[in-house]
C-alpha cells in the first residue's frame, strides 16, 4: 500500500469538516431562529442526541475504532478475494446487528425518553412528543453506522474526503426541511426530525460508487462464526467505553440538564456546538488520519516511525487545539452574540450558553488529544485499557456533576465534563509513555515552550482589542460581524507572528 501523507490527509478532512461545521452552525442558527430555547427545542435536541450519541459511541467509536486496525492487517497479510470476504461478513453482521438494534429503539422509544430523559417523565406532553420524534430519528443510527463502515473502508485506503464530506448532507438535509418543510406541518418539530431520517439515506447512499470503484462493494453475509468478525467483535466491546466516553459524559449532562430549568439543555447544546467546530475540524480530523497508519506502523514493528507518528498527532492538536481554546474563551459571549442572538434565540440565553462554553472550553485540548492517544491504544488492537480509564472518568464526571450541578446549573456540569476529559486525557498519555509507546525529545518541550508564550501574547492582543461586552450586547447581529472577523484575524495573525519569530516553519508541521 502507498504510504498516506499525512499532514495532506489531515488538511482533506479539515477542509471538509469545517465545511460540515459551518452548515452545522448554520442549521443551528435557523433551528434556534425558529424555534429559540424553548421546551420544543430541548424535545427534539434529546430526541436527536440519543441516536447520534448512539452512532458516536457504536460507529464512530467502537466499532470504526476496532475495525480499522482489522482491516489493515487483513489489507497487509491477505489477498484480494480473503479481504473482500472478510469486509462482506463484518457488514452483514453488523447490518443485522443494527437492523434490531433499530427495531428495539423504535418500539421502545417511550422508554428509551424515560431513561434518557427522565425530567420529562413529569411533563406528559414533552414526553410524548420526544417519543414521537424518537421514532423518526433513531433508524439514523441503522444508517450512519453503515455510513461510518463504509467511509472505515475508505479511510484505510488513503481515501479521505469522501467520508468527511458525508456529514454535511445531515446538514443540508435538516436546514432543507426546517426552512421548506416545517412550514407545511402541524407540529413543525417534526420536519427536523424528518431532515434526520432522510440525511441518513443519503448519507449511506453517496459510499457505494466509491466502494464500488476500489471493488470492495460487496454483498453482505452473515458471519457470526468468522474469525475476523469475533475478533472485531470482541475488540469492540471495551471500546464502547475509550474513545466515547466524553460522548457518554455529553449525554449525561443532557439528563441531568433535563431536571434544571427550561433552555438548560439548548444552553448546552449551543456550547457543545461550539466545542464540537475545533474538535472535528481538527482533532477528529487528526485521529482518523493517524488510525490507518499507526495501525500499519504497529504491524510492521516500526516503533520509531509509530512514536514519531504519534508524537506529531499531539503536535498538530496542541498548536491549534490552544490557540482555539484561548481565544474561544476571551471571545465566547461575541462569538455566541453574533452567531445565534437573534429570531427567538434571546440575549439571555446567549450569555448563559457562553458560560457553559467557557467551562467546556476548559477541556478543549484535553478532548482533542483522547482523538489521538486513543488512536495509539486501538492501533495496538488494545481496547481494554481506554475502557478502564474511560470508566475512571465516567465517574470522575458523575461525582462532580452530582457535586456542581446544584449550586451552579448547567454550567456546573459543562465543568463536570471538562474535568473528566483532563483525568481521562491525562491517563491515557501516562500509559503510552509506560508502555514505551510514546517519548518526548527535549527538542519537544521546546517546541510546547514556544507555543504557550504564542499563546499568551495572542491572549493579549485579544483582550487589548477587542471592544467591551457592553458594545457587543448593543450592536445588532450584524453590526457584530465585522469586529468578531478582525479580533479573530488579529488574533490569530499575533498567534502566528510569535511562531515564525521562534523559529517554527511550515515544514516542521510535516511528518516525518
Amino acid at each position: 500500500m502507498k504510504k498516506i501523507n499525512l499532514l495532506k490527509s489531515g488538511i482533506v478532512v479539515s477542509i471538509m469538516t469545517f465545511l460540515s461545521r459551518i452548515l452545522g452552525l448554520v442549521r443551528d442558527v435557523v433551528m434556534l431562529d425558529i424555534f429559540g430555547a424553548s421546551g420544543t427545542t430541548d424535545v427534539f435536541l434529546v430526541a436527536q442526541k440519543i441516536p447520534n450519541f448512539l452512532r458516536r459511541l457504536f460507529a464512530e467509536g467502537a466499532f470504526a475504532q476496532a475495525f480499522v486496525p482489522i482491516l489493515s492487517e487483513y489489507q497487509l497479510k491477505k489477498d484480494h478475494y480473503v479481504l473482500r470476504q472478510f469486509i462482506s461478513r463484518v457488514a452483514g453482521t453488523l447490518g443485522g446487528i443494527l437492523f434490531l438494534m433499530t427495531l428495539l429503539g423504535v418500539l421502545g422509544a417511550s422508554g428509551l425518553i424515560a431513561v434518557f430523559s427522565p425530567g420529562f417523565v413529569s411533563q406528559p406532553e414533552k414526553h410524548q412528543l420526544a417519543s414521537d420524534l424518537l421514532q423518526i430519528t433513531f433508524p439514523y443510527i441503522f444508517f450512519i453506522s453503515l455510513t461510518a463502515f463504509a467511509g472505515s473502508i475508505l479511510n484505510s485506503l488513503g481515501k479521505f474526503a469522501i467520508p468527511a464530506f458525508t456529514p454535511v448532507l445531515l446538514n443540508v438535509s435538516m436546514i432543507s426541511c426546517a426552512l421548506w418543510l416545517a412550514p407545511q406541518m402541524d407540529t413543525p418539530v417534526f420536519a427536523l426530525a424528518w431532515g434526520v431520517f432522510i440525511a441518513g439515506i443519503i448519507q449511506f447512499a453517496l459510499q457505494l460508487p466509491f466502494l464500488w470503484k476500489e471493488g470492495l462493494l460487496v454483498k453482505p453475509q452473515w458471519g457470526w462464526k468468522d474469525s475476523g468478525v469475533r475478533k472485531v467483535l470482541k475488540l469492540m466491546a471495551p471500546a464502547l467505553f475509550g474513545v466515547s466516553v466524553s460522548q457518554l459524559n455529553l449525554l449525561l449532562d443532557t439528563i441531568i440538564a433535563s431536571l434544571l430549568i427550561t433552555g438548560s439543555i439548548s444552553w448546552l447544546y449551543t456550547a457543545d456546538r461550539m466545542l464540537e467546530f475545533p474538535l472535528g475540524v481538527f482533532g477528529i480530523a487528526i485521529a482518523t488520519v493517524v488510525l490507518p497508519s499507526l495501525s500499519r506502523q504497529h504491524l510492521s514493528d516500526s516503533k520509531e516511525l509509530y512514536n514519531k507518528t504519534l508524537n506529531w498527532g499531539i503536535h498538530i492538536v496542541l498548536l491549534i487545539g490552544l490557540p482555539a481554546a484561548c481565544g474561544l474563551f476571551v471571545l465566547s459571549e461575541p462569538v455566541l452574540l453574533t452567531i445565534f442572538q437573534h429570531g427567538e434565540f434571546l440575549h439571555e440565553d446567549a450569555l448563559m450558553a457562553s458560560y457553559a462554553m467557557q467551562a467546556y472550553i476548559c477541556g478543549l485540548v484535553s478532548f482533542m488529544l483522547i482523538k489521538v492517544l486513543a488512536s495509539g491504544y486501538f492501533s495496538r488492537q488494545d481496547t481494554k485499557t481506554p475502557m478502564k480509564i474511560g470508566v475512571i472518568a465516567m465517574v470522575v464526571n458523575m461525582v462532580f456533576n452530582i457535586i456542581l450541578f446544584k449550586p451552579y446549573g448547567h454550567v456546573g456540569l459543562a465543568t463536570a465534563t471538562a474535568i473528566s476529559a483532563f483525568v481521562n486525557m491525562s491517563l491515557l498519555l501516562a500509559g503510552l509513555i509506560r508502555s514505551g509507546a510514546l517519548s518526548f525529545s527535549k527538542q519537544w518541550w521546546w517546541w510546547l515552550t514556544r507555543m504557550l508564550v504564542a499563546n499568551l501574547v495572542m491572549v493579549a492582543a485579544l483582550l487589548w482589542w477587542m471592544p467591551t461586552l457592553e458594545e457587543w450586547r448593543a450592536w445588532t447581529a450584524t453590526e457584530r460581524i465585522l469586529p468578531l472577523a478582525v479580533t479573530i484575524l488579529l488574533g490569530a495573525a499575533a498567534y502566528a507572528a510569535v511562531l515564525v519569530l521562534l523559529g517554527i516553519r511550515p515544514r516542521h508541521l510535516k511528518a516525518h
